[in-house]
C-alpha cells in the first residue's frame, strides 16, 4: 500500500474515533404531541428563590430541555387522565408537573419533591385575574364595583 493511503487512512479511523455520538429521539404518540401544546416554557420562580426553565428543543416536537441547578434534562409529555401535564426523563427519574396554580419538580426514583410552589408568568397571571381586590378581616372577599 501506498504511503500516502496509509496515512489517510489512519487519519479517517482517528476521525470515526472522535466522532461525536448521536442521539436517538423518542418518538411520541399522537396523546403526547396533543400534550405538548399544552406545556407552559419559560423560567418558573420556586419556593426558596430556585429557578427552572423549560423550553422546547428545536427540532423536537414535543421535547423539552429542563434546567434545574446546575442539571438539565430532556423530558417528554406522558399522557394523563386529570388533565394536568406531566414532563419525565425516564432515565434520570426526573418529573415535572404543572397544574393550573402551580408547578413542582420530583425525584420519581426516591419518591421526593425537589421544588415546590413553582410558577411560570402564565400562572402567575392566571392567580392575579383570580385573587380578590379587597377582602375583610373575617376573609370574606368584597366584589369590585
Amino acid at each position: 500500500m501506498h504511503p500516502k493511503r496509509i496515512i489517510l487512512s489512519a487519519a479517517l479511523a482517528a476521525l470515526a474515533l472522535l466522532a461525536l455520538p448521536t442521539f436517538a429521539v423518542e418518538s411520541l404518540s399522537a396523546g403526547q404531541l396533543d400534550a405538548a401544546s399544552r406545556v407552559l416554557t419559560g423560567t418558573a420562580e420556586c419556593e426558596f428563590n430556585q429557578k427552572v426553565s423549560l423550553t422546547p428543543l428545536a427540532g423536537q416536537p414535543g421535547h423539552f430541555k429542563l434546567g434545574y441547578k446546575q442539571t438539565s434534562y430532556t423530558v417528554v409529555p406522558q399522557e394523563t387522565t386529570t388533565g394536568a401535564v406531566r414532563l419525565e426523563d425516564r432515565k434520570a427519574g426526573i418529573v415535572w408537573l404543572q397544574i393550573p396554580a402551580k408547578s413542582m419538580l420530583m425525584n420519581a426514583k426516591v419518591g421526593q419533591r425537589l421544588v415546590d410552589g413553582c410558577t411560570l408568568a402564565e400562572q402567575r397571571a392566571d392567580q392575579a385575574a383570580q385573587a380578590p381586590v379587597e377582602s375583610s378581616t373575617l376573609g370574606i372577599a368584597v366584589a369590585p364595583r
